[in-house]
């Protein structure tokens, strides 16, 4: 059986794993083609509050002892986002949809950082390692 301390860390790196699919999956998703984005039947912000919420999660508890650090690379990660769009074809940007993505992300790091995001971290760092 795992140790305490080298289960808090296999999460550890979970999350940091699950926060860079996430966002590699937002890349795509916001660059390919209008027709070819899957579709939920959801409005467009509740997509985008959905991943990016999930997104400012994972990585707040990957990277907790960071959070403001993180909030601000997500942040300016939701920028560019918007920016690549202007340069994809039918692709379009708004600020509407800047506005839900950014205030996503810091919502999921808020959310992670009050169930302890940050001291996941530190025990999965302190514990011991073999």
């Amino acid at each position: 059986m795992l140790s305490t301390a080298k289960t808090t860390y296999l999460i550890l790196q979970a999350a940091r794993l699950a926060g860079w699919v996430l966002a590699f999956l937002i890349v795509v998703l916001s660059i390919v083609p209008a027709r070819l984005r899957p579709e939920t039947g959801l409005p467009s912000h509740v997509e985008h509050f959905g991943i990016f919420v999930l997104a400012g999660m994972m990585f707040a508890y990957g990277y907790g002892r960071r959070l403001l650090f993180v909030a601000a690379a997500l942040v300016t990660f939701a920028g560019l986002i918007e920016f690549l769009q202007l340069l994809a074809p039918g692709r379009h940007a708004r600020v509407s949809d800047l506005v839900v993505d950014a205030g996503s992300t810091c919502i999921g790091v808020v959310l992670a950082s009050m169930l302890g995001a940050r001291a996941l971290e530190e025990s999965a760092l302190s514990g011991p390692r073999r």
